[in-house]
């Protein structure tokens, strides 16, 4: 999760300069940013794959890895469905707002 950085990380003048970049594109950097992050969720979640057929199989070699995959993967996962849930909210209200 290199690209998907903690909340509390994160200021206010650090997303000032992140909106300066992505409206001095057109919103390219935000797309690109947006697909790196969802390529990124989608390696842990084939990387859980993986440790899952590991465990079911027993071919696991380190069970603490294997569960570590597993549950970085459930994080990333429900992150980006938070993500996703407040950018479709944000997408309705600005539809129900009047002009």
């Amino acid at each position: 999760m290199n690209n998907i950085k903690s909340i509390s990380d994160i200021g206010t003048s650090d997303l000032l300069k992140q909106k300066s970049k992505i409206e001095g594109n057109g919103g390219e950097a935000f797309v690109k940013h947006l697909k790196s992050a969802l390529n990124e969720v989608n390696k842990l979640q084939e990387k859980k794959e993986v440790a899952v057929a590991d465990i079911a199989t027993g071919q696991v070699k380190d069970l603490h890895q294997a569960a570590m995959a597993i549950n970085k993967a459930a994080l990333s996962m429900k992150l980006m469905l938070e993500i996703r849930n407040k950018a479709l909210n944000a997408y309705k209200e600005i539809g129900r707002t009047q002009l």
